[in-house]
């Protein structure tokens, strides 16, 4: 039985993105695969919960793909999260709604890799900055999985866009194919090194 993937695509300047162009182009086309641009469907910020909640619902794993933002999401996302993700249906003691459902984030940076630990310019490692998310996937009672990263896209070839929109789309279509066991991964910092031991 087929995984069924809830893309939450959320990016302000999306036209501006070289990086998420690639990826999002690279999205496979499949019944089992929706892509939902939130900035595209409410430009406004005005979130219709209740439709928001279904699409969650019909879909057993849920991405947030979106920059690193200030070190977080954008703005529309966070709105998203505070107005989708409600008491008595996502958590508290009657919220089971997202019950064992999985959480991955696929994730842009412009700075390196190597930026993002203790000894680099920005401190702290992506595990470390992305632990509000994990711990919101916790709290609803979802599996989070490691992110899916794509680091250093302000100086990256169009060899490396294309490079990394294939994976994209090998990583989706494995995550539709295959069932996946998040203890499998806990050990690994990202889904993409995670996903190499599957895929050689």
């Amino acid at each position: 039985m087929s995984n069924k993937i809830l893309i939450l695509f959320a990016h302000p300047l999306f036209e501006k993105s070289n990086a998420n162009s690639v990826l999002t182009r690279n999205i496979p086309d499949s019944p089992n695969i929706t892509f939902h641009d939130l900035y595209q469907e409410y430009p406004d910020f005005d979130i219709d919960m209740k439709r928001e909640q279904e699409l969650l619902y019909n879909h057993n794993i849920i991405i947030w793909h979106h920059p690193m933002y200030w070190y977080s999401c954008p703005p529309l996302l966070k709105q998203w999260i505070d107005i989708v993700l409600e008491h008595g249906w996502a958590y508290g003691k009657e919220g089971f709604a997202l019950k064992g459902k999985l959480l991955l984030q696929t994730i842009t940076t412009g700075g390196r890799k190597e930026n993002y630990s203790a000894t680099g310019r920005d401190r702290f490692t992506i595990q470390q900055l992305l632990e509000p998310f994990c711990q919101t996937a916790k709290v609803c009672n979802m599996h989070y999985l490691p992110p899916f990263v794509v680091h250093g896209t302000h100086s990256m070839t169009e060899e490396g866009y294309e490079k990394n929109g294939k994976l994209y789309a090998q990583v989706l279509d494995y995550l539709v194919n295959n069932p996946i066991n998040p203890e499998e991964l806990a050990e690994f910092h990202y889904f993409n090194d995670w996903f190499k031991t599957k895929n050689g």
